[in-house]
């Protein structure tokens, strides 16, 4: 009767115990909004994963057409079925390595993309459907596709060591400086690609924060992550993989005491002996860290090719390459025109880190002409082209073209008057001061001269002082 009632007694606690997990499962979905997570992670896998195979088939063309012209070039200087018999070669290899189904089955470790693909794991493995399946999908199929430009970015740089001596021998100095470029560029964009991964968007930064706090996500992260499967957590009880690994291998404590017996049988100098020594190994460690650097030990992403300057921007999408401003520029009243203010608004475009290029608008507000005659008045239009070169530092030439109707307008058929518009034509000196702004990136002070306001009629102000700022 006692055994009976000890079974009733463990089944329902059993029983109890699972209906309350669940139920703080079901909280913790009602909250999360899995769908719309699983949603965002597969969308922004399949960009990413279009991206990538775009950029890699793209540098592998390249990169054969330009081993192939090699070869090519060849059949003067050597035997011509040997130099026809490595045409061959090279392109059996360069269609090997696009083959998806031979990527290798090691996994990459990305911590941002282990993250994602983890959390959809812990959601599929709660029962919910929907989307989550088809998220956990693309997110695999991502993180195949990343080993992937992983084995290419080895591939193309194993092929340039290759056809370093070659291009050496025949004097393709040319051909040679655009392979590096090729490597450079193609590395750092698979970096860039990365660095993606490390800004979520609003919905999956508000899940992730939402599971870290709890113990359920926690204990299957442990368990179930790529992380996890490279390091097992040691000494975990329910882990039998990790316990058959440590069998035999000596722990923390047990190492320490051998230390402390050790320096102990040496006598008093030991302690001050073993610290020496202990230095002199750092010593020699950061030796050999630094002749690893310097015969090449490097990812090809801090390696500089010989022969050209990088371009940070060249690896950014067209939008990020983008930047927009908002610049104030005021006048005081005269014989003709009241206090104004001209309230300019810019995009910008990065060619490259030392040059922007540019269109904008103003608008030119007038305040009236004192304290006394204070009247909001549309005293004129602006439209704007530009470009600012870097000339050292912070320092930058600045120039520009505007087209500016100054005169006062009531209506938007005023303004089809062109002959009323005037030309300024800009060049100036501008100083950049970066900020620590939530919502300004940098400040942009400028000093130009329009050399265009001679024409005008009546003239024009020569000298124009604008303060700008540039959002993040």
């Amino acid at each position: 009767m006692t055994t009976s009632k000890s079974v009733l007694l463990t089944l329902f606690l059993s029983i109890g115990t699972i209906c309350f997990s669940q139920s703080k499962i079901d909280t913790l979905l009602y909250r999360l909004n899995p769908q719309k997570f699983a949603a965002s992670v597969a969308d922004k896998s399949r960009k990413l994963e279009n991206k990538l195979v775009s950029k890699s088939m793209k540098v592998l063309s390249a990169m054969q057409k330009q081993e192939e012209k090699i070869y090519r070039k060849l059949l003067s200087t050597m035997d011509s079925l040997q130099a026809r018999l490595k045409l061959d070669e090279v392109k059996s290899k360069y269609a090997a390595i696009r083959n998806p189904a031979i990527v290798s089955k090691a996994k990459q470790y990305i911590p941002n993309l282990d993250s994602l693909k983890t959390t959809l794991k812990f959601l599929d493995a709660n029962g919910v459907g929907g989307k989550v399946k088809d998220a956990l999908s693309k997110a695999g199929s991502l993180q195949n596709k990343f080993q992937q430009a992983d084995e290419i970015k080895q591939f193309i740089r194993e092929r340039k060591e290759q056809l370093k001596s070659i291009c050496e021998k025949l004097g393709l100095v040319k051909q040679l400086k655009k392979i590096n470029k090729q490597v450079y560029y193609y590395a750092a964009q698979i970096k860039e690609y990365k660095e993606i991964l490390k800004d979520p968007k609003k919905i999956e930064k508000k899940a992730l924060e939402l599971l870290s706090k709890t113990k359920l996500w926690k204990d299957f992260m442990k368990k179930n992550s790529l992380l996890a499967s490279l390091f097992r957590t040691p000494g975990d009880p329910n882990d039998p993989i990790s316990q058959a690994n440590l069998a035999g291998l000596q722990t923390r404590l047990q190492v320490d005491n051998l230390i402390q017996q050790q320096v102990a049988a040496g006598g008093p100098n030991a302690q001050q002996q073993f610290q020496q020594n202990l230095l002199a190994g750092q010593e020699q460690l950061s030796q050999l860290k630094d002749k690893i650097v310097k015969f090449g030990g490097r990812s090809s992403e801090d390696i500089m090719p010989e022969g050209f300057k990088k371009n940070e921007q060249k690896t950014k999408s067209f939008l990020k390459r983008l930047e927009y401003g908002a610049n104030i520029q005021s006048q005081k009243a005269n014989n003709f025109f009241p206090t104004t203010s001209d309230i300019g608004l810019s995009i910008g475009y990065k060619p490259n880190d030392n040059s922007v290029i540019g269109i904008g608008a103003s608008y030119k507000m007038g305040w009236g002409r004192g304290w006394n005659n204070i009247r909001i008045s549309n005293q004129g239009l602006g439209l704007r082209s530009y470009i600012d070169w870097k000339l050292k530092g912070s320092l930058w030439i600045s120039g520009g073209y505007e087209q500016n109707y100054k005169n006062e307008f009531r209506s938007i058929d005023q303004l089809k008057d062109y002959t009323a518009w005037q030309n300024s034509g800009l060049i100036g000196v501008s100083k950049i001061i970066s900020m620590k702004s939530k919502l300004f990136k940098k400040t942009k002070i400028q000093v130009l001269w329009d050399f265009l306001s001679y024409r005008a009629v009546p003239v024009g102000q020569p000298l124009i002082f604008r303060v700008g700022y540039n959002f993040n």
